[in-house]
């Protein structure tokens, strides 16, 4: 039987256009890009060729686009080389959200004990004011997400930018969870640096990059190569590279973003019917306009989260929850705590590039009956 994966937020399955651009660098081009043998300009050339897709379809200039290995490296190399940059002024007041991915927060504790994570409130969102006031002289950085991860909230990422940097911080911003679902510049969020990922938008597991506003320089976060410009050591997923390329090259032509993106919110709207249960609340931000268009998360209710995941999955349906069952965590998601909501009865739905009216209906048909079971037994 074929399942409905609802879990795109978390990772999207492999587009075509991606592994059939990624096959030859798995099967014949093997070079090191860093040699002049024509092995090696081979590779190099399409690495490149991937730099100047990915930074067209992010705003950013292609020598800007650092590859890496994820979101998650990008997240830490922007906040090590910040903090870095930081000592040597006597500058490591950090300032973030209470709702970052926990490599922001995580990534900065551990460089310096003097991070100001500033509340939101029950949508999700921050006050870019808020943030702001809490800029201090000492401040070196300001860290910033571009959308909700675990509620698909938009954020003012660009009205913090533009004080945050007249005030002396470097501003970075975590785009991993926008990229590929609404549009994004890099120019236009006016940030120093920008983390991006190629798996949640149909590229591979394996790529991802940080975007370095051009004249910014940092210290590297991996040492031992002078790879990207010496700005990231350590021969580079030229594979991965290239997929990333070709799935952002071809989300940008003819309009398949906004496409895409249409496509995703009336599946959401399908989704919605879930809502009419009245012991379910939709989590975040209400107006469409102001969310992510592939992603619904909502609490149950007197139901925790966990039994009904197993008993969706039975059903060949697979989402997400921000308990701290259905994770690798021991502590329910911060972001839903930051929130004021309930995160061990929480389900995340998100759809993306190959989802179909049929999955997101198995989902709308087999949550009803799974919860009035549960509700009896707990009865």
């Amino acid at each position: 039987m074929s399942r409905a994966y609802l879990d795109h937020a978390s990772t999207a399955p492999l587009r075509p256009v991606a592994l059939e651009a990624m096959l030859p660098f798995l099967t014949e081009h093997h070079g090191d890009p860093g040699r002049l043998h024509a092995e090696g300009r081979a590779t190099r050339v399409a690495i490149e060729d991937a730099r100047e897709q990915v930074a067209a379809f992010v705003g950013a200039r292609p020598r800007e686009v650092v590859f890496g290995s994820s979101g998650t490296e990008a997240i830490n190399a922007a906040v090590f080389g910040a903090l870095a940059r930081g000592r040597e002024q006597g500058r490591t007041h950090v300032v973030t959200t209470a709702v970052e991915h926990s490599a922001v927060l995580e990534a900065a504790l551990r460089e310096t004990a003097d991070v100001t994570a500033v509340g939101v409130d029950s949508r999700g969102r921050f006050d870019a004011a808020e943030v702001i006031a809490a800029v201090r002289p000492d401040t070196v950085l300001v860290s910033v997400q571009l959308a909700n991860h675990e509620v698909g909230t938009l954020q003012p990422a660009a009205e913090v930018s533009a004080i945050a940097r007249e005030r002396g911080a470097l501003v970075h911003v975590d785009a991993c969870a926008a990229v590929g679902h609404v549009p994004v510049s890099f120019a236009d969020i006016g940030a120093d640096l920008c983390s991006i990922t190629a798996h949640k938008l149909g590229g591979p597991k394996g790529a991802g990059a940080l975007l370095v506003r051009r004249g910014l320089r940092l210290a590297p976060l991996l040492l031992g190569g002078a790879q990207e410009r010496a700005r990231r050591g350590g021969l580079e997923n030229a594979a991965a590279i290239v997929g990333f390329g070709a799935a952002c090259a071809w989300l940008a032509e003819d309009d398949r973003l906004a496409t895409e993106a249409r496509d995703a919110a009336a599946l959401v709207a399908r989704a919605d019917a879930v809502l009419s249960d009245p012991g379910i609340e939709r989590f975040g931000e209400p107006a469409p306009q102001g969310r992510l268009p592939h992603l619904l998360c909502f609490g149950v209710e007197g139901v925790e989260a966990e039994p009904i995941l197993l008993a969706l999955d039975q059903h060949g349906v697979a989402v997400h929850s921000g308990s701290a069952c259905s994770s690798e965590l021991l502590e329910p998601s911060p972001v839903l705590a930051a929130m004021g909501v309930d995160a061990d009865h929480s389900l995340r739905v998100s759809v993306g590039w190959n989802t179909t009216a049929a999955d997101v209906d198995r989902f709308v048909d087999a949550l009803p009956p799974i919860l009035t079971r549960f509700r009896q037994l707990r009865a």
